[in-house]
């Protein structure tokens, strides 16, 4: 058994013989894509009671961190999904737009909750509701409840790392059906 020393010459991407005659192969798309689906730092948007939820998903029972949602950032600039969780009033929708504005390509939005998907019984009531988060941005994923319970909203985010791994833009992961096992 001979293991092939590396040296110099060899150059990442170069097909290089492997112990057993195999090799190796991979589009770098799909390195890519695996990398962006398992790092998504998420922004929480939280405006009412699924904010709770969505901090029950942080937490230790649920731990969103164990499938790469490690790292909920404060900031937009640093933050790949955007998930809006309660409802969005006239005055909160300009600020909303702006934090959406100021995050980096690629970005993903995940409205949570009736109140973020369609304004909840709020909007039938009061003239200051925005009646859904899509009047003010682009959504990628909807979860339904009022409110949903983490283990929806954990399905929604797995969801949304697959379809990134298939390597959907983003039109394609609001109009695609669901994967495999959704």
């Amino acid at each position: 058994m001979t293991v092939k020393q590396h040296t110099a010459n060899d150059f990442p991407g170069q097909i290089q013989e492997t112990e057993g005659g195999g090799i190796v192969l991979s589009k770098l798309d799909d390195i890519i894509n695996w990398a962006r689906s398992n790092s998504l730092w998420p922004l929480t948007f939280a405006t009412s009671c699924c904010g709770i939820e969505y901090m029950a998903v942080a937490g230790a029972k649920y731990d969103f961190s164990r499938f790469g949602f490690e790292v909920a950032r404060a900031t937009p600039r640093q933050a790949d999904v955007i998930i809006i969780a309660g409802t969005i009033v006239n005055k909160m929708a300009p600020v909303l737009k702006r934090l959406y504005d100021q995050m980096a390509d690629p970005k993903y939005v995940i409205a949570m909750g009736a109140c973020a998907i369609s304004g909840g019984p709020f909007f039938y009531n009061t003239y200051s509701v925005v009646k859904g988060a899509d009047h003010v941005i682009p959504v990628d994923v909807y979860v339904a409840g009022c409110p949903p319970r983490p283990e929806a909203l954990l399905h929604a985010l797995i969801s949304l790392q697959e379809k990134i791994k298939a390597g959907l833009t983003r039109e394609q992961i609001r109009t695609a059906p669901p994967l495999k096992g959704e």
